[in-house]
C-alpha cells in the first residue's frame, strides 16, 4: 500500500468534513462511527491535522473538529504531507540509499514517473472537487456503504 492506514483515515475523514456546512464542527465520535474507524486511532489522526491547520477543534458538548479552510482551497497533498511526510515523492520504490540518476535502481525511471503524476494528481485534487464527484455519482466513503452525501 502505498499510503499508511492512518493517512487513509485522515484522507477520508477530511472529505467527510467537507460535506459539512463551512464552519459546522463535527464530533470525533460521529465520524468515527460513520466511517468505521477506532475512536482512538482516529483521534490521533485528527490531532495531526489540526498541528498542521488543516483542521480545527473545539472542545465541550458542541464540540468536534471541522476544516480549517474551504475545501475548495485544501488539495489531497498537503494531508498526505502532514501524516506520511514527502519522503514517498523522494525516496526510492525499493528502499535503496543514493538511488537517483547517477546510482539508479531498475525502477527508478518508471517509479519515477508515476510517482510525480501521483504527486501532482494529490496537489491538483481539492476536497471539494471529491465531494463534488461523490455527490453526483452517489459514491461511497465508508466501507459500510450507507453514506448518504449532504
Amino acid at each position: 500500500m502505498l499510503l499508511s492506514k492512518a493517512c487513509i483515515y485522515g484522507l477520508r475523514s477530511s472529505l467527510f468534513l467537507a460535506t459539512y456546512e463551512s464552519g459546522t464542527y463535527v464530533s470525533i465520535k460521529e465520524i468515527s462511527e460513520t466511517l468505521d474507524i477506532s475512536f482512538h486511532f482516529l483521534t490521533k489522526i485528527l490531532q495531526q491535522l489540526t498541528g498542521a491547520g488543516i483542521l480545527e477543534s473545539q472542545k465541550g458538548p458542541n464540540g468536534g473538529v471541522r476544516l480549517s479552510k474551504p475545501s475548495s482551497e485544501l488539495c489531497l497533498f498537503i494531508i498526505v504531507e502532514a501524516i506520511d511526510g514527502t519522503e514517498i515523492f523522494t525516496e526510492c520504490v525499493l528502499g535503496l540509499k543514493g538511488c537517483g540518476t547517477q546510482k539508479p535502481c531498475p525502477m527508478h525511471e518508471k517509479w519515477g514517473k508515476k510517482r510525480d503524476d501521483i504527486q501532482e494528481m494529490l496537489k491538483s485534487t481539492t476536497l471539494l472537487e471529491l465531494v463534488e464527484k461523490g455527490k453526483a455519482g452517489n459514491l461511497r466513503i465508508t466501507s459500510k456503504g450507507d453514506f448518504e452525501w449532504q
